[in-house]
C-alpha cells in the first residue's frame, strides 16, 4: 500500500520504498482460516483425551492429523487451509460447466450488452452524447467505467532531473484520484501489440523522397518487410466511478446511467487536466469501436495486426467478444492463443528508482499485458485501517514477548511500514492499494511456458516476486488484458 508522495523536483532521482505486503496473522502468526483449523483439530484431540483415549484416539487420528496438515503444511508458498477456497470454487465450477465458453451466433444478445464470457456478460454499454466515450456500466458492481489512451515519451530516454519533475506530476495524478473520494479504480494498462506497418509506412510516404534511387528503393523495401514482422506499446488510462459514493450527486444530475454518466464527466475532465500537468498526452476517450479493436485483441491476437491495418474491422461491441474460452488450472485459451496471468505479490522491499519495471515493460518479442490497479482509500477508511494495524501489531509484540519469542526483523519492518503509512497520511497525501498483473499471451503451450519464464526473470531483474494466479485465470486474464477496471 504505497502513499503518493509529493516531492520537489530536483537535478537527481530519488529513490522510493513499497510498503510490504503484510504477512501477519491474527493470533502468533497464524490467519482466521488457520486458527479455525487448528482449532478444529485441537478440539477433536481434547475431546479424545476426555472420552476414554486409546482407540478412540486412534479412530479420529485423521481428522486432528488433517487438520495439523492443512494448517501448518505450505504449498506453493501458502498453507493448505488457505487453499481450500481455491480449489472448492474451481471445483464448483468445473461440475457446473462454467469453465467452457461457447458463442451462442444464432441466439441473439440483449442490445447494449458486450459478448464477453463469464461473469462480465452483465456489462453494458452506455454512449456519452456530449463527449461521444464510450462507458461501460457494470450493474452488480455499480459502476460506470471510461477508457483513453496516453501517449507519452520514453521514461528511460529521459535526463535524471526530467524524470523526477515526471514522477512528482505522476504523484499528483494520484492524489488527485485519491481526493475525489467518488473513484472506485484506476487502471494503468501497458500492452505490446503486434505492428502492421501502417506507421512507418504513413511516415514514409509523408516524410520520404521516393525518387526512384538505389537507397530510396531499398528503405521502402525495408519498411514494407520489417514493418509488420515489429511491436508497438499501448498505453490505457480506465477510470471507474463508483456509483454508490457518489449516489448523491448521481440523484442531482437526473439519476440512472445518465445522472451517473455527468458525474464521471467531471471526474474526466479533472483526470484530464492532472494528466496534462504531468506531461502526458491524454488522447480522445475512446469511442466504442474502439474498446471494441481493444477486446477482440486481447481474446484474438492473431488478428490485430488486421484490424489495425483496417480501421473499419471490428468496431462492433456486440461481436468484440472471444467465440470460444476453456480455462484450465494453468492457463486460458481463447480463440487464436494460449493466456497465463502472474501476479506481482512482492514489490520491491529495498530502494528502487522510478523505472525499475524497465525489465519487464521492456521486454521484446513477448506478447504481454502489464496492468496497475490502484484502488483509492479515503482519509477516514485508510486511517481506521491503519490504527487497526498499529493496535494488532502492538498486541501481537505483547504477545510474543510473554511467551518469549523473539521478534522478527519482517514483522519490525511491517511495523516500520505502518507507521511511514500514518505520518504520509498526517502530511495530507493519499493511500491507495497498488495490485500488479502480467498477462502473457503466445499461440502454443510450448511458446507460452518460454515466454512465462523470461517475464519471471525479467521480473526478477525488476526485484520483483511473481505467482502464477491458478485456479483463477478466466478472471485474472479479464483484470489483466482488458481496460475495465476489473478486479480479481
Amino acid at each position: 500500500m504505497p502513499t503518493t508522495q509529493q516531492k520537489a523536483p530536483g537535478s537527481e532521482l530519488t529513490p522510493v520504498k513499497f510498503s510490504r505486503l503484510t504477512r501477519r496473522g491474527v493470533l502468533l502468526g497464524l490467519s482466521v482460516s488457520q486458527l479455525v483449523s487448528a482449532g478444529i483439530g485441537g478440539l477433536t484431540l481434547l475431546a479424545s483425551f476426555y472420552g476414554g483415549a486409546g482407540m478412540l484416539l486412534a479412530y479420529t487420528a485423521p481428522v486432528w492429523l488433517l487438520a495439523v496438515a492443512f494448517t501448518w503444511v505450505p504449498v506453493a508458498g501458502r498453507p493448505l487451509v488457505e487453499w481450500l477456497p481455491v480449489a472448492s470454487w474451481w471445483l464448483w465450477r468445473s461440475t457446473g460447466g462454467q469453465l467452457l465458453y461457447r458463442r451462442r451466433i444464432v441466439q441473439p444478445r440483449p442490445t447494449g450488452s458486450l459478448a464477453l464470457p463469464g461473469d462480465m456478460a452483465r456489462l453494458r454499454e452506455h454512449l456519452d452524447p456530449e463527449t461521444g466515450a464510450c462507458m461501460i456500466h457494470d450493474p452488480r458492481q455499480a459502476t460506470l467505467t471510461v477508457a483513453c489512451e496516453v501517449t507519452h515519451p520514453a521514461f528511460v530516454l529521459l535526463d535524471p532531473g526530467e524524470q523526477e519533475r515526471r514522477v512528482t506530476g505522476w504523484g499528483r495524478v494520484l492524489a488527485t484520484v485519491c481526493r475525489s473520494g467518488r473513484i472506485a479504480t484506476l487502471q494503468i494498462l501497458e500492452r505490446t501489440l503486434p505492428d502492421s506497418g501502417t506507421g512507418l509506412a504513413e511516415w514514409w510516404a509523408e516524410h520520404g523522397t521516393d525518387d526512384g534511387t538505389w537507397a530510396a528503393s531499398n528503405y521502402a523495401e525495408l519498411i514494407e518487410r520489417a514493418g509488420p514482422a515489429g511491436e508497438r506499446h499501448s498505453t490505457t488510462l480506465s477510470l471507474s466511478l463508483n456509483m454508490k459514493l457518489a449516489a448523491r450527486q448521481i440523484r442531482t444530475a437526473g439519476g440512472g446511467v445518465c445522472g451517473a454518466a455527468a458525474v464521471l464527466r467531471q471526474e474526466m475532465a479533472t483526470l484530464t487536466a492532472a494528466l496534462r500537468s504531468a506531461d502526458l498526452t491524454p488522447t480522445a476517450w475512446l469511442d466504442p469501436g474502439q474498446i471494441a479493436v481493444i477486446l477482440r485483441s486481447a481474446y484474438d491476437p492473431a488478428v490485430a495486426a488486421t484490424l489495425e491495418r483496417h480501421g473499419q474491422l471490428g468496431g462492433e461491441l456486440a461481436t468484440a467478444g472471444p467465440v470460444a474460452v476453456t480455462e484450465t488450472w494453468n492457463n486460458l485459451r481463447t480463440d487464436s492463443a494460449r493466456h497465463s496471468v502472474l501476479w506481482v505479490s512482492e514489490w520491491p522491499r529495498s530502494m528502487v528508482y522510478p523505472g525499475f519495471l524497465a525489465p519487464v515493460l521492456l521486454s521484446t518479442g513477448i506478447q504481454r499485458s502489464v496492468s496497475l490497479i490502484y484502488t483509492p482509500m479515503r482519509s477516514d477508511q485508510a486511517a481506521r485501517d491503519i490504527r487497526k494495524k498499529k493496535v494488532e501489531h502492538i498486541s501481537d509484540a505483547a504477545q510474543r514477548a510473554r511467551m518469549g519469542q523473539i521478534e522478527d526483523a519482517s514483522q519490525t519492518a511491517e511495523f516500520h511500514d505502518v507507521l511511514q503509512q500514518e505520518a504520509d497520511l498526517t502530511a495530507g497525501h493519499g493511500v491507495l492499494r497498488v495490485s500488479g498483473l502480467i498477462s502473457i499471451s503466445a499461440p502454443t503451450l510450448d511458446e507460452l511456458d518460454a515466454a512465462i519464464a523470461a517475464i519471471e526473470q525479467s521480473a526478477i531483474q525488476a526485484s520483483c516476486e511473481t505467482r502464477k494466479l491458478v485456479g483463477q485465470q478466466a478472471v485474472a486474464f479479464t483484470a489483466a488484458a482488458l481496460p475495465l477496471c476489473r478486479t480479481v
